[in-house]
């Protein structure tokens, strides 16, 4: 599981950035104060959500370039662990929480929505927990594909609700070798 660390930002933090050219297209790496806090995929739902600055271009940040090393793994077809990055996505407890339980599911599988719900439920000592709710922290997630929101799907199988979208969401499925056979792209309009 990737590391999660808590900040109190004092005074001026830079925020460095760069860009990846990927399989899935181009996405944009951001951190500061020596973690990772951004991956978005070029164009997706929320892109770059949560940026309060332009980020400063620097593609020789040591957090960036331990990204991309992770990232070259990735897409070749290794198993690298998000442990091995320092992860500072920025959102509420709750969004913490639900981003830290992506990254347990484990590579080449995936989950639903209900079920990830009520393992959230569990870890906040809670009996139940909106799927929606958790559905929307899924959404959210800023550090894409290294937290892995790739791997959630609807309770009947529908492949549904990637920011970074459904052909992406396969792609990423595949590379990771996901038994898809029971998935399914929903019809246009249809109820999720």
């Amino acid at each position: 599981m990737g590391r999660f660390r808590l900040f109190i930002r004092r005074g001026f933090a830079v925020m460095y950035s760069m860009w990846y050219p990927s399989p899935v297209g181009r996405l944009l790496l951001t951190c500061q104060d020596g973690g990772l806090t951004g991956l978005w995929l070029e164009g997706q739902k929320y892109f770059a959500a949560g940026l309060s600055e332009e980020p400063v271009q620097e593609p020789d940040r040591p957090e960036l370039r331990a990204a991309c090393k992770w990232l070259d793994a990735y897409f070749a077809g290794r198993r690298p662990s998000a442990s091995s990055l320092t992860l500072m996505p920025k959102g509420s407890e709750f969004r913490r929480i639900v981003w830290t339980l992506l990254c347990e599911i484990p590579y080449g599988t995936y989950t639903t929505y209900g079920e990830l719900a009520g393992r959230a439920a569990a870890r906040m000592g809670r009996e139940s927990m909106s799927s929606q709710a958790v559905g929307g922290a899924v959404g959210h997630n800023p550090i894409s594909i290294i937290i892995p929101c790739h791997r959630v799907v609807g309770m009947d199988g529908s492949l549904t609700g990637y920011a970074g979208g459904i052909k992406n969401k396969i792609k990423l499925l595949e590379l990771e070798g996901a038994d898809l056979s029971h998935l399914f792209v929903p019809k246009k309009g249809a109820a999720l």
